[in-house]
């Protein structure tokens, strides 16, 4: 019977957690299978709520410890409903100067809530593409890597501003 209990416990607890999350307008992870491919795209289709108050975007990675580089680099294209694309290459620190992972988390999983965007407000009404895809080079050559290893899941969130 107690073993019930700490189950009931951690259910509400968890419950409670993702509930106290009001600025959260979109929060979606696709998984990535063993490695990440430098091929390989994630994407997400997005409706946004309003074109008229401002959101902030980010990118949400969780890593594992197999994650060997001190920063990563990422390609995000963020797709328009009528047809405009913008492209931004992005870069972030992943590890402290001691290779220590950056991130929050208490297992060897850490969870990387990364800037991509602030203030963004989605004028065009209708279904906005996000495809994200990783362009990690290793130091001294031209190839980028080919099968990047330790990214786990790759998410893409919206939320309101703290102000708003």
């Amino acid at each position: 019977m107690p073993r019930n209990n700490v189950f009931l416990f951690f259910l509400v607890f968890s419950f409670f957690l993702t509930s106290c999350d009001s600025n959260r307008v979109f929060d979606v992870y696709e998984s990535v299978p063993n490695k990440w491919h430098k091929d390989s795209v994630i994407s997400f289709k997005i409706t946004p709520p309003d074109s008229i108050h401002p959101y902030n975007l980010f990118v949400n990675l969780r890593n594992t410890n197999a994650y060997k580089y001190n920063n990563l680099f990422l390609i995000v294209e963020m797709g328009f409903p009528h047809g405009r694309t913008v492209k931004d290459t992005l870069e972030y620190r992943m590890a402290a100067p001691s290779g220590e992972l950056l991130g929050t988390g208490f297992s060897d999983v850490k969870e990387n809530k990364l800037w991509y965007k602030e203030q963004v407000v989605f004028e065009e009404v209708g279904e906005y593409t996000v495809n994200i895809r990783h362009a990690m080079r290793e130091h001294g050559k031209v190839n980028g890597v080919e099968e990047l290893e330790g990214v786990t899941d790759i998410g893409f969130r919206i939320e309101k501003p703290i102000n708003n």
